[in-house]
């Protein structure tokens, strides 16, 4: 590891975090809710500290390196995450299990929550966790990559380190950081068109820009403690759920039609189709549970209801209109289960991608056709094109450790004294970047105790970051020369 070039870059992300705080310094002056100060010197400490980090070696040349892009990706994350927590810590007056818990899951894009009372709080903190939640989504490092060619330093080991999905050296445009800025300029327009839309729908201006904020980056926090269900309207709703799917696409997807203007290409795109296709057929199995349970009078109810969860869950979002914990039947525990597939590769959703799933549903067909027809040789492919074994493994090698990591967080909550369901549910939501849970975290985690809020924050991390990012600075041998 080149300890210069890795303190280096990470100055400048620190830099460019402390500009990230000007618009709620702008906005706590604007309403004048006392946050000001607190704003202001965190932005100061974090600008100066990433002065002090850059400065000394700030003429280095050098390119970084596989492991260079780890440590910067893991660390930046954890640090900002400790780091973003000081408004809550210092404004809110929280603990640091609690502080630390809400700045991470704002910043991992889950929406968990362990704040009750937010039509009470200054404008500035809400917006501060809304747009947290914004630049965790299209990833914050991923912004910097655009920015840290200009300063001598290259940036496709960090985007390999966090780009999601496992198909990560493929780039949408030569140069990576006019790849960053294709996928900033796409989540900008994004955001704006859904604040628009929540404004014209009904909505004020702040809470369409803060609800833009996490509908895009299907985070899930809102300004309002019912969150979408204050408003009660199906048009915002409907609004909601449009752009919950669309920052649940690849944004390579996003780019590739819009660069080549055909609309056509996300018909084309099997991800997105089996995605599209298992939201659906599970909106309709909740409308039909709801009404056959007399849960709602009509279909049209139950449909307005039951799409709206549904997407929302499937997203990884967390908006809610309802407690969908407390629906009839199995339909909580098949939502849940849905959030473990999440949205498309390279989109800002959580859980483990649509993409790894179909390669291991196809996979298992493979299998079965193998035991039929032991001499038949046929490769895996997808959209006509032959998925590598060196992804087939990788699938599956995700998809153990992930199971094994969600193992383990549950059996330790357990063993804090949360029951089964709660702790499945609270495992579910941090580690699917989700955000509601079962049991006692179906609406929020102020009941978790302290030891397990930092178990998942710890699984939050895990589940942003695609679990290997951060396991891998855990394992001796990446120490190593």
């Amino acid at each position: 590891m080149q300890l210069t070039i890795v303190l280096r870059t990470f100055g400048i992300l620190l830099m460019l975090f402390s500009v990230s705080l000007l618009p709620p310094v702008l906005v706590s002056a604007i309403y004048d809710d006392g946050e000001l100060f607190h704003f202001a010197t965190i932005l100061w400490a974090s600008l100066v500290a990433g002065l002090i980090l850059w400065l000394p070696f700030r003429t280095g040349q050098r390119a970084l390196r596989n492991r260079d892009g780890f440590v910067i990706v893991g660390m930046f994350w954890l640090v900002i995450g400790l780091i973003s927590a000081v408004p809550f810590l210092v404004g809110l007056g929280m603990s640091p299990a609690w502080a630390v818990f809400e700045a991470i899951s704002a910043f991992t894009t889950t929406g968990a929550t362990v704040i009750v009372g937010l039509d009470e709080l200054p404008k500035s903190i809400l917006f501060y966790r809304q747009q947290l939640q914004w630049l965790g989504g299209i990833g914050v490092v991923v912004t910097a990559v655009a920015l840290l060619p200009m300063m001598g330093v290259g940036g496709m080991q960090l985007v390999r380190a966090e780009a999601t999905g496992p198909m990560k050296e493929e780039k949408l445009t030569p140069r990576i950081n006019n790849t960053a800025k294709a996928l900033w300029k796409i989540y900008g327009v994004l955001t704006l068109a859904c604040a628009l839309a929540y404004w014209l729908a009904g909505m004020d201006l702040f809470d369409a820009i803060a609800h833009s904020f996490s509908t895009v980056s299907t985070a899930g926090f809102s300004t309002h403690d019912a969150s979408l269900a204050y408003f009660d309207s199906p048009l915002i709703e409907a609004i909601a759920v449009v752009f919950m799917l669309l920052g649940s696409i690849s944004f390579a997807l996003h780019f590739t039609a819009w660069h080549n203007y055909s609309p056509r290409i996300f018909l084309h795109n099997a991800e997105l189709r089996v995605f599209l296709g298992v939201a659906l057929v599970l909106s309709v199995i909740a409308t039909v549970v709801l009404v056959s349970e007399g849960t709602r009078p009509d279909v049209l109810t139950a449909a307005r209801f039951a799409v709206f969860e549904v997407v929302s869950v499937i997203t990884t979002t967390g908006f809610s209109i309802e407690d969908f914990s407390a629906w009839p039947a199995m339909l909580p525990v098949l939502l849940i289960f849905a959030a473990f597939m999440g949205g498309c590769a390279g989109s800002t959703s959580g859980g483990m991608k649509t993409i790894r799933f179909v390669v291991l549903f196809k996979q298992g067909i493979l299998e079965i056709s193998n035991l039929i027809h032991p001499n038949l040789v046929r490769p895996l492919k997808i959209e006509n094109r032959v998925v590598p074994q060196r992804v087939v493994q990788a699938v599956w090698g995700f998809f153990a450790a992930y199971m094994a990591a969600f193992a383990v967080f549950m059996l330790s909550l357990m063993m804090l004294g949360l029951d089964q369901i709660t702790a499945f549910g609270a495992v579910a939501a941090t580690l699917n970047n989700l955000g509601p849970g079962l049991g006692a975290v179906s609406s929020n985690f102020t009941g978790m105790p302290d030891a397990g809020l930092w178990l998942m924050s710890f699984a939050m991390l895990l589940g942003r970051l695609e679990i290997f990012t951060l396991l891998v600075l855990l394992t001796p041998g990446f120490w190593r020369r």
